[in-house]
């Protein structure tokens, strides 16, 4: 075993304990060593990585979504001081995300690109919606996030209701291709796809706005076939930390997880036995 093989051994062996033990921003300087060393990474080193920097960021948004709480709370009380020191402190917080996610964006036009020779890495994205099937997790995730980011960072819900209703549509009509394995994680993104569409359409205008959607064209026609083939009765929804996430309310549903409807832009599993 060569040198770099033993380097390379090691910081993704110390990645992966630093992952057991919570702390993200060791796992992610351990993967970005990795990178640094010039070689193709595996799935297993990617996906390090990427759990590295996603939970580096999440703590970070969590963080700002609470601190942008307080400081609503606080103009709504007139406190006027600790609004600005709210806002300085908010501040700090964006200026470390935005480092962050520079951060992430060197390590990939540097490194991980530069390195990649299956061109897997740099495909993925522009071949996931020709090469997967509509029932595929990936591609209708891919759909979720995508309808969410049109919704929440373009201000457009009419984009996101035509996005969503387009993928879980397709996605009905291949129900009966759906393959065991993905059978769970698949249904459980069209549900969300469904449930934002509910969600979104409130805040439509009468005439449908500038695409001309409607609230009633966010009904799919499918939906009753769509819950004769999933064995979904009911689902409440419940306030989490992230978001709000689903669970289903009998056990001899096919539902065993809870997701956050409108977390952007990773999907977020809980586990159904989560307290409320």
């Amino acid at each position: 075993m060569s040198t770099t093989e033993k380097e390379r051994e090691t910081h993704v062996y110390m990645a992966k304990l630093a992952e057991q033990a919570e702390r993200y921003e060791e796992m992610v300087e351990s993967m970005k060593k990795v990178a640094k060393l010039g070689c193709e990474m595996t799935v297993e080193e990617r996906n390090l990585l990427s759990v590295g920097y996603k939970n580096v960021i999440g703590a970070r948004r969590a963080s700002w979504r609470i601190m942008s709480s307080i400081e609503q709370k606080e103009e709504s009380k007139g406190n006027e001081h600790n609004v600005k020191l709210i806002k300085g402190y908010r501040h700090k917080v964006e200026e470390e995300l935005s480092k962050i996610c520079g951060d992430i964006l060197t390590i990939i036009d540097k490194h991980l690109i530069p390195s990649s020779t299956s061109g897997e890495a740099t495909a993925a994205s522009a071949t996931a919606n020709k090469d997967l099937p509509s029932t595929h997790p990936i591609r209708l995730g891919l759909a979720l996030n995508f309808s969410v980011f049109y919704y929440e960072i373009m201000n457009s819900p009419e984009r996101a209701c035509h996005l969503a209703k387009q993928a879980f549509d397709e996605a009905i009509a291949e129900l009966d291709t759906l393959s065991e394995e993905s059978y769970k994680d698949s249904t459980l993104i069209m549900q969300l796809l469904r449930d934002n569409l509910t969600l979104w359409t409130s805040d439509l205008p009468e005439d449908g706005g500038e695409d001309n959607f409607k609230a009633e064209d966010s009904k799919p026609a499918a939906e009753a076939e769509w819950t004769k083939k999933t064995h979904i009765t009911k689902l409440r929804t419940v306030k989490a930390p992230c978001g709000y996430v689903i669970y289903p309310e009998s056990p001899q549903d096919t539902f065993p997880f809870a997701i956050s409807i409108r977390e952007f832009p990773g999907l977020h599993l809980y586990n159904s036995n989560t307290s409320d």
